[in-house]
């Protein structure tokens, strides 16, 4: 892929995704070589501290903003590193094991990266472009702890009362009148009368039924998260001889 000075300024920064468009990370460095043309590109994965892995550029797109290699992300995170912000060129071994990781056809001669920081003449004509970081901030899901539902038994005492019949047998006497009298058998001897009584005991049982569902449910929140953090630009100043200024 041939970059323009202008997109190589506008790719620092920008995501870097892989073959399948999964994010990879973001632009760190871009090495040219022995011709001026934009080669290799650093990416910051966020997973080495200071170190950033190196990608060819080769069959490499600009899409959606973003810079697209064609290879894996896993291929990519495991590939060579430099450190982070380095302004020095790529040595023989550095290149050699590049090609080697991404199974390339070497080259001769390593590439140097484009001298950002200390900029570069324009040709005639040219405009020069100058340059600023742009904050972006996003967000990202993270485990924060898990939550459970556990259901135990415990067993608690229950007082409660129920009321129970039961039998008293009292003698009842009914005197016979004379009028009565001559209804009634009268028989001199020993006899017995029966009753069969009844009492009531209490009866407990038990029985499950369903009283309540429970479920966890939750709710997003948002919160507000200061971000304090660094940006660059460059300013343009002009030296112009006093004779030549245009005055106003």
């Amino acid at each position: 892929m041939k970059l323009n000075a202008q997109q190589v300024s506008s790719l620092y920064g920008q995501n870097v995704t892989d073959r399948s468009g999964s994010k990879i990370g973001s632009v760190g460095q871009i090495w040219a070589d022995n011709a001026g043309e934009p080669t290799w590109v650093s990416v910051k994965t966020g997973v080495m501290g200071r170190k950033e892995s190196m990608a060819p550029l080769q069959k490499a797109q600009i899409a959606g903003g973003a810079l697209a290699v064609d290879y894996d992300k896993s291929t990519v995170k495991n590939a060579p590193t430099v450190d982070a912000d380095t302004d020095e060129p790529l040595s023989t071994a550095q290149v050699e094991q590049i090609y080697r990781h991404y199974q390339l056809a070497p080259q001769p001669a390593p590439a140097a990266p484009p001298a950002r920081e200390r900029g570069r003449a324009p040709g005639a004509g040219e405009d020069l472009i100058r340059s600023e970081e742009r904050l972006r901030v996003g967000t990202e899901s993270q485990p924060a702890g898990t939550a459970r539902l556990r259901k135990y038994v415990v067993s608690e005492d229950v007082h409660t009362t129920v009321p129970v019949e039961h039998d008293e047998v009292y003698v009842e006497r009914e005197p016979i009148s004379a009028a009565n009298a001559r209804n009634v058998h009268a028989d001199i001897g020993e006899a017995e009368q029966e009753m069969t009584l009844r009492a009531e005991r209490p009866v407990v049982r038990k029985e499950t039924v369903p009283v309540e569902r429970v479920h966890l449910t939750k709710d997003e929140v948002v919160d507000q998260r200061a971000i304090d953090e660094q940006v660059r630009r460059e300013q343009v100043e002009a030296d112009i001889p006093e004779r030549s200024r245009r005055r106003r």
